[in-house]
């Protein structure tokens, strides 16, 4: 059987995948393997370092305090960004996502947890959450987002632009 990978995607820029991740403590690696996969297809391997950092931050807090399975999705925004959410059982939106953005502070040096989601906040250009109400199927939780994308100067401006 022979395998056919493009170097780059010829879908269109606009596109997302979802991936349903067990309670399993394979799942942070398993996100990170599968969203540079995603990247290197789509030709994005220059934000993969970021949004893979970004993303095993966000499933490991799914995996350590929601005690049940998790989703990581993927979506192309334009113009290389990427946004990274995860959805979890629980839904208590953890610090520092629980306030708006500019008040972030630091960890205290003698707490046991809190650096992966300051990570995040550091890192991405934009990140949220909110919690979740039951649907039709008697889902709830939460849903963590970042969005993550190449800084305005590395954009290569289109054919004919600025030449």
């Amino acid at each position: 059987m022979v395998t056919v990978s493009p170097e780059k995607s010829d879908a269109s820029p606009s596109w997302a995948y979802a991936l349903q991740l067990p309670h399993d403590p394979l799942a942070p690696r398993v996100a990170r393997v599968t969203l540079r996969a995603v990247l290197n297809g789509h030709g994005m391997a220059r934000i993969a370092d970021t949004a893979e950092l970004l993303a095993s931050e966000l499933v490991t807090n799914a995996y350590r305090h929601s005690g049940g399975p998790a989703m990581l999705r993927l979506r192309a925004l334009g113009g290389g960004r990427l946004q990274v959410s995860v959805w979890d059982a629980d839904p208590h939106i953890p610090p520092p996502f629980d306030k708006p953005h500019g008040t972030l502070r630091p960890v205290p040096a003698e707490a046991d947890g809190g650096r992966g989601l300051f990570l995040v906040c550091h890192f991405a250009d934009a990140w949220g959450g909110y919690a979740l109400g039951d649907d039709l199927f008697g889902r709830s939780g939460k849903l963590l987002w970042c969005e993550v994308g190449p800084p305005p100067w590395t954009v290569a401006a289109p054919e004919g632009v600025g030449a």
